[in-house]
């Protein structure tokens, strides 16, 4: 893998560490806020649908610009963001900063996958998108429980210092080291939008997204709230939530290693396999999160199953949408970032309604199977008309009837 690839990673390392670091950080935000939990845990959907609204509108915005110039141009946006977040005392201006923040995220990781995938082997998109997916889970590994204990030793805002203060390396590194042609069609030409828009309408890459929505749901439905849940179920004290954190981060890692090096070559067992492994896991971690050990044992092996699917449909929404090369790393990216809005907002639906804090996780299992079933059907129906020979490594859905 190019070397500019692990800068691009550290970029998203800093990135993924605000858009996990809420998880340990939003019961002081509510206390020192005067909000209820349930509304701090909106800043993580509000992050999510900038996310999610935002990732195709700043891939257009910035196709025609050379990602040496739109990629530090999103990420000092990022940063300046955080700056404000760290000094404000409005829950309202928080929130604001949270979805400019996931704007300039969403524009960043766009960019950021088009042009990985633009200058690797047609076969090495996998590994690609793993590299840059691998700043995130180190974010959960290390980024995250630091921001947690910076929180719990100097306050919430100074993880948002924090923040700031790591995107600034990031920017230097990527304006000295990114190539200036990345995401361009062999002959230097942006391909046409329409072009690429029509690639989108794929119903391999229509399933593929919504498979991705729905795994990013449950995983953010749960880890929005992890905090809670191990301290007030499973009774773990607050001193080690950075360290559940980083549990939960190492699985992520590992998951997302191993997803890169299998979505290229036998993505379709990958995902069965893996989907069914994460049901009985959120299943069993409902039944069980009383019981710190199980709980301590569950949460990094469903960090690392989460990542590993996740990463794996990421990876097929770019083989399914290659004709789309500018685009494609948006819309994957706003999919699974309406799965991040999605399953904070329902967790939350249910904390409010007096579920208890085991409810998100039982939520969690209910998108992951809606998600089995989904794909189980398209695959069922594809096999069973027949379809013509596809491509290796895609997601199969039914043929359109004509």
């Amino acid at each position: 893998m190019p070397f500019f690839l692990y800068l691009l990673g550290l970029a998203v390392f800093a990135q993924g560490t605000s858009e996990f670091m809420l998880s340990g950080l939003l019961p002081d935000i509510a206390a020192d806020l005067r909000v209820p939990l349930s509304t701090a845990g909106s800043l993580t959907s509000a992050f999510a649908v900038g996310m999610g609204v935002g990732a195709p509108l700043m891939a257009l915005l910035a196709r025609r610009r050379p990602p040496r110039r739109a990629l530090p141009a999103f990420l000092v946006t990022f940063l300046l963001v955080h700056v404000v977040g760290a000094v404000t005392t409005s829950f309202p201006v928080l929130l604001a900063t949270r979805v400019v923040a996931a704007l300039a995220n969403a524009g960043f990781l766009a960019v950021a996958l088009a042009t990985a995938t633009s200058l690797v082997a047609p076969d090495a998109k996998g590994r690609a998108t793993s590299v840059l997916l691998g700043g995130t889970t180190l974010a959960c590994v290390a980024g995250v429980p630091a921001g947690a204990l910076l929180g719990a030793v100097w306050g919430w805002r100074s993880a948002f210092w924090a923040v700031a203060a790591v995107s600034v390396p990031a920017v230097v590194a990527i304006v000295r080291s990114v190539p200036a042609d990345g995401g361009r069609a062999p002959d230097g030409e942006p391909v046409r939008v329409r072009g690429e828009l029509r690639t989108l309408r794929s119903p391999r890459l229509l399933l593929t997204l919504l498979l991705g929505a729905l795994v990013n749901g449950a995983t953010f439905c749960t880890f929005t709230y992890l905090a809670p849940l191990v301290t007030e179920v499973a009774g773990i004290g607050t001193g080690w939530v950075p360290a559940v954190l980083a549990l939960f981060g190492l699985g992520a890692f590992a998951g997302v290693s191993a997803g890169g090096r299998l979505a290229d070559t036998r993505p379709v067992p990958l995902l069965l396999a893996g989907g069914a492994a994460l049901l009985a896991g959120w299943t069993l971690l409902a039944l069980t999160a009383g019981n710190p050990v199980a709980a301590l044992l569950l949460v990094p092996a469903l960090g690392a199953l989460s990542f590993g699917v996740g990463s794996t449909l990421v990876a097929q929404a770019l083989y399914a949408a290659i004709g789309a090369p500018t685009l494609a790393g948006g819309f994957a990216t706003a999919a699974l970032n309406v799965g991040a809005a999605l399953g904070p907002w329902l967790g939350g639906a249910a904390l409010a309604a007096g579920f208890g804090y085991r409810a998100p996780v039982g939520v969690s299992a209910l998108l992951v199977a809606l998600a089995l079933a989904v794909g189980g059907v398209a695959l069922a129906a594809s096999r069973r008309l027949s379809p013509p020979r596809r491509a290796p490594g895609c997601v199969p859905v039914p043929p359109r009837r004509r």
